[in-house]
């Protein structure tokens, strides 16, 4: 990365030159963020992209766990949401609002608990609010375009906006949320629901998980979105990349549309793994796979 050649805003959070991210995301791999800035609270996320240099590039950082982070790192500024971001507080019968770094395992207990049901699918997806809302998250028939009333977010210039669902653009694992953005809070709707039916259901999904996914594995969940018609995974099993390796990155033999770390892969093993997964499947099928998985940063 470039030499920093800009000042930084003061802030109330946490601002860290050169930080590993690494330790941050699922596959383990990866350099570091030329600065991590975790803020204190939303004003001070706001106050601080206000005065950043508008050139700088600012991208979130939830769990970490749909996400590539190249091995020559992320310049710019890596924004983090911490504690502070990770509430869930219930609006009224049928309603939450969630901080952007609350977790999907969180936000679907907590609707358990007031009796809200048609969230639990929020159980499956390791992640955060943010990236939900960003990726337009989704599992088990479900998507957040399905439970969303609104979402609160930091544009790039510091602005608080709320967007409203028809503001997102929603479509199969994509959003039209501004470059930059980062999701500070979203209001989710279920639909009065029996907190152990709830719990059942919740269990019924973990259940799934555990028996087709490597979930004990450094990986970073589903790695290619389902092309219309089709299941990645069955895509690449027909090409016979089930088990396929390079270096230690490989292609899960348990659900080979995920990819795993089996110990020192570096990123660029991991991209290049997935890459020539998609050329193997356009092949053998001619169908062209597209990366669900978040690639960032630059190339060593």
């Amino acid at each position: 990365m470039s030499a920093v050649c800009y000042a930084l805003p003061s802030v109330r959070g946490r601002l860290t030159h050169g930080a590993s991210l690494a330790p941050l995301v699922w596959f383990k791999s990866g350099g570091a963020a030329e600065w991590l800035f975790e803020p204190a609270d939303i004003k001070d996320l706001s106050d601080f992209l206000f005065a950043l240099d508008p050139s700088v590039p600012v991208m979130g950082l939830g769990l970490g766990s749909n996400m590539i982070v190249r091995d020559g790192g992320v310049p710019g500024v890596v924004v983090r949401l911490g504690k502070a971001f990770a509430t869930v507080e219930q609006v009224d019968a049928t309603t939450l609002r969630c901080g952007g770094g609350a977790s999907g395992i969180l936000v679907s207990s907590k609707a358990r608990d007031a009796g809200i049901a048609g969230v639990e699918f929020l159980r499956s997806i390791p992640g955060t609010v943010g990236g939900f809302v960003r990726m337009n998250g989704g599992a088990y028939g479900r998507e957040v375009k399905d439970i969303l009333v609104e979402c609160e977010v930091v544009l790039r210039t510091g602005e608080q906006k709320t967007l409203g669902l028809g503001d997102l653009g929603y479509t199969y694992r994509h959003s039209a949320l501004p470059e930059g953005a980062i999701v500070v809070s979203a209001t989710f709707h279920g639909h009065p629901g029996d907190p152990a039916a709830i719990q059942a259901e919740m269990d019924r999904i973990a259940a799934a998980r555990e028996e087709s996914q490597p979930l004990r594995s450094k990986t970073g969940g589903s790695t290619f979105k389902n092309p219309e018609g089709h299941k990645a995974w069955a895509l690449i099993d027909a090409a016979g990349c089930r088990g396929l390796r390079k270096g230690d990155a490989q292609v899960s033999e348990k659900h080979c549309n995920f990819l795993l770390n089996l110990g020192e892969a570096t990123s660029a093993d991991i991209e290049a793994l997935g890459e020539e997964v998609r050329a193997k499947v356009k092949v053998q099928s001619g169908v062209t796979l597209e990366w669900e998985i978040q690639r960032v940063g630059v190339t060593k």
